[in-house]
């Protein structure tokens, strides 16, 4: 008798809510994930999205309007293994709203992460993603907080769940960036992936000079003229104080600057003492240390450590995407700003292909006992 064939794995296909403009989906079809469809309210995040997947169906409509009958006509007609991903907004749950919860409980966004749930329950794939702010878990149900209700209803659906908040840095991502995941199955109990990057693991931490000392010098205000070979490589336009600032801006930030480009808001004294603000704010990234988790305002030199570390300008488009993981074949599109939010709002790529891995993993150990 000849040997039996080897039987191959079901393909998990990923449905990609919230997915902006597709750091989630790029990052799962890294791993060898298929994609079967995107669905975000943004026409900006949608745009990119579809220059980037040709061919792949998207809904750019609320999640409100959305049910599971409308998801399910998307379903491929073989065999597959679904995987709904459910990134929401973060801005209802940062430090800053939680902090100011009157605010945050009148933010509409905070019933996104419930209308996703109904979507799950109604249509119970066999796995499910979601990532967000850590303050995502700490809003207690009385403020609106939903993260333990989503949990109380996947359990009742019968899935294992596990979460916990990961650095994104320990994924191999080049940025520091903290972040609620879980991760739940239908199949069999799921846990975290184990972390790959940093201090006595296998892979040193990916560092700024990793991922983007390669690309060529450019002015502020200006666009590389290769755009085949560096898409989006465009700095943000400097007025001519935050030129002048930023020349003066070394390894000590603002410290370097003279008394006469300090804002005003830096020279008030309260008893005595200086104010010295937000100390991230007109500095520069450093070479060998990952950057900072980036912002919808990542190229902006006023609104965070984004100014280069050497050149006198703010991070590019392409300098910020490839701190979020995108490849240079990734292409975004809008205006300056919106191109700007697109990549600082998407899950970075390489924790996608992480935990995208994890999921096939998981799924060939399930078909593999049963096979």
């Amino acid at each position: 008798m000849g040997k039996q064939a080897k039987r191959s794995m079901s393909p998990i296909r990923v449905y990609d809510f919230f997915s902006g403009c597709g750091g989630t989906s790029a990052g799962f079809h890294q791993a060898g994930i298929e994609l079967a469809l995107a669905i975000d309210s943004c026409s900006d995040a949608i745009g990119t999205f579809q220059e980037n997947f040709p061919g792949i169906p998207v809904i750019n409509d609320p999640i409100e309007t959305i049910d599971a009958r409308r998801v399910k006509a998307y379903y491929s007609k073989g065999m597959e293994i679904k995987l709904f991903c459910g990134c929401a907004p973060c801005q209802p749950f940062t430090k800053q709203k939680t902090n100011a919860r009157k605010s945050a409980s009148r933010d509409n966004r905070r019933g996104l992460l419930g209308h996703f749930s109904a979507i799950v329950h109604g249509c119970l794939p066999e796995l499910v993603f979601i990532e967000n702010v850590p303050g995502l878990q700490k809003v207690s149900v009385e403020d609106g907080g939903i993260f333990s209700l989503f949990i109380e209803q996947l359990e009742e659906d019968g899935y294992f769940v596990d979460y916990g908040v990961i650095a994104a840095q320990d994924y191999g991502a080049p940025q520091v960036r903290r972040r609620l995941v879980l991760v739940a199955s239908r199949i069999q109990p799921i846990s975290l992936p184990v972390p790959t990057h940093g201090p006595n693991r296998a892979k040193a931490y990916i560092t700024v000079r990793d991922a983007i000392a390669d690309l060529p010098s450019i002015e502020h205000g200006t666009e590389h003229p290769n755009k085949r070979k560096y898409p989006n490589h465009r700095a943000a336009q400097l007025s001519p104080l935050n030129l002048e600032r930023i020349r003066h801006t070394g390894v000590n930030g603002r410290r370097d600057w003279p008394e006469s480009l300090l804002l005003k808001c830096y020279t008030k004294r309260t008893n005595g003492k200086r104010y010295k603000g937000h100390s991230d704010c007109y500095t520069r990234l450093a070479w060998d240390e990952p950057a900072p988790g980036l912002t919808t305002r990542c190229i902006s030199y006023s609104n965070g450590r984004f100014g280069h570390p050497k050149q006198n300008r703010a991070i590019t488009v392409r300098e910020a995407a490839r701190l979020q993981g995108f490849p240079d074949r990734f292409v975004f599109t809008g205006s300056l700003s919106a191109m700007a939010r697109q990549i600082g709002n998407a899950v970075p790529v390489q924790v996608a292909k992480a935990f995208g891995k994890h999921f096939i993993k998981h799924v060939k150990s399930v078909e593999h006992r049963n096979g």
